[in-house]
């Protein structure tokens, strides 16, 4: 029988909060073990939370990201549990009233489009951290208490490489959206997996697995390119899957059980008795709403088709968002939008990567740390981004030549002078003289009479020997496309 399989992820975020979810404690990444709590944070008797506004704005900003319902009430409620990260035995979270329901993300798959259904979007607080030594073990209660949004997909994914594109074009959603950071070297997304497999082409759902605490995309590829063919295997084999959680072990290429799985009750939700509802004011949502970003996809697509820019060009312009939007400006009015989008790309891209190495390798030779470096960025540029889109303009209508423009480009980055002011200082104009090119066309038959015979007995590569000279008799300021026609009438003769 042959098996597909059938996934759900829950995405854990944390939320770009100053500070925690209940307290005022400081929401950062790096600072030493348990200095960042407070009797909030540790769950000391009598203390009662306050919820941060900011992150219920988060919350409902990601809720119309993801095109999900924003109910009118929502409700906090005790996950209970014993595990020393939580010092207060229980998680505040949200269980029958999340703040979002609903919703879908789209994202490029295989050369088209993919769908995947968002059950719901809900906020609660993150635990401390465990950490493991030799011989004993602590917890670091930094984490506990930050905002953590959990993100629940419905089981519509079918693939390890399906599962890694839409975790990557949920992520730059958030991003997009001030939502988090989503650095995953400081733990700020984690992923669970809900993996099962059934008879392909059935609609019953085959027992689930859990795999916990991924904390890479690329880890969860793995895992699921190893689950998925394991749990086939048993069926085929005539075993039994039963509901349980696993764990991925990286370094070995395996999953391995951890427990049966728990259900909704072991948890003995209820809710959460120092936390009123949460019911938001029209006029709270509309200032939530104002702060709507155009989605990564969107802003590919508008790329491809205002500009119409390849796919190549419009990737580049939506994983950079500042270079993006200096292109936009750069093309505006602009004849041939991908002309300025190459140079944006190819020139002004790589010549700022050139200058930024060169400037933290020198930084680094006096000692400074990364973090209190500096070095040039687009909003450094000595000149304005219309600048790039004259250059451009020189070139299409012929004044300049490309390699001319490479020179102007250099001196445009160094001085910030205007291009036209550029040329007309270094003499850079390009000649389209018919008259004098036809001179220079002569005097460069007359001196390549081998490659102008070859030519006439019909080997056309012939032909950019004698152009070649002639650009040099001209100091490269000739236009190569029409001395190619004058050759090519001359030869022709």
């Amino acid at each position: 029988m042959e098996y597909e399989a059938v996934i759900g992820l829950e995405t854990h975020v944390q939320l770009k909060t100053q500070s925690k979810m209940w307290c005022g404690c400081a929401n950062t990444f790096g600072s030493p073990p348990n200095t960042n709590v407070c009797p909030v944070c540790l769950g000391m008797p009598g203390v009662l939370p306050v919820a941060n506004e900011e992150a219920l704005r988060l919350t409902v900003l990601t809720g119309l990201l993801l095109n999900c319902e924003i109910p009118a009430r929502a409700k906090f409620d005790r996950k209970n549990y014993f595990y020393p990260d939580v010092a207060k035995n229980y998680q505040i979270t949200q269980y029958d009233q999340p703040s979002t329901r609903g919703g879908h993300v789209d994202f490029e798959f295989q050369g088209g489009m993919a769908r995947v259904r968002i059950t719901r979007a809900h906020l609660e607080e993150d635990v401390g951290k465990n950490n493991h030594f030799d011989r004993n073990s602590g917890v670091d209660f930094n984490r506990a208490g930050v905002p953590l949004l959990e993100i629940v997909s419905e089981p519509d994914l079918t693939s390890a490489d399906m599962a890694y594109e839409y975790l990557n074009a949920l992520k730059d959603i958030l991003v997009y959206g001030g939502i988090s950071d989503c650095d995953m070297e400081k733990g700020m997304v984690r992923c669970d997996v809900n993996v099962s497999v059934r008879p392909k082409g059935g609609t019953g759902l085959g027992a689930k697995i859990e795999i916990k605490n991924m904390n890479s995309f690329s880890g969860v590829r793995r895992a699921l390119t190893y689950e998925i063919p394991r749990q086939i295997e048993v069926l085929q084999g005539g075993g039994t899957l039963i509901q349980s959680t696993r764990r991925w072990d990286d370094a070995g290429g395996i999953t391995e059980e951890m427990r049966t799985k728990e259900h909704a009750h072991d948890y003995r939700y209820f809710p959460e008795p120092d936390l009123m509802p949460f019911e938001p004011t029209p006029e709270w949502l509309a200032a939530v709403k104002s702060r709507m970003v155009e989605l990564p996809l969107a802003r590919k697509q508008r790329f491809m088709k205002t500009y119409e820019l390849p796919a190549g060009d419009a990737e580049v312009f939506k994983n950079d968002v500042p270079l993006g939007h200096y292109f936009e400006t750069a093309a505006q009015g602009a004849a041939n939008p991908k002309a300025v989008a190459n140079w944006v790309i190819n020139n002004l891209r790589a010549r700022l990567a050139e200058t930024q190495a060169r400037e933290i390798a020198e930084q680094e030779s006096l000692g400074l740390e990364r973090s209190d470096m500096t070095f040039t960025g687009l909003s450094d540029l000595k000149f304005p981004p219309q600048a790039l889109r004259d250059l451009v303009g020189l070139v299409e209508n012929q004044t300049l030549s490309s390699s001319a423009a490479q020179q102007v480009f250099v001196e445009m980055f160094e001085t910030g002078k205007a291009p036209a002011d550029i040329v007309q200082e270094k003499g850079l104009a390009q000649v389209s003289d018919t008259g004098a090119l036809e001179a220079l066309c002569d005097e460069a038959i007359a001196a390549n009479p081998g490659p102008a015979a070859d030519y006439r007995s019909g080997k056309l590569a012939a032909l950019n020997r004698i152009k070649g000279h002639v650009m040099k008799l001209s100091q490269g300021k000739a236009n190569p496309g029409l001395v190619g026609e004058i050759l090519e009438r001359k030869l022709r003769a």
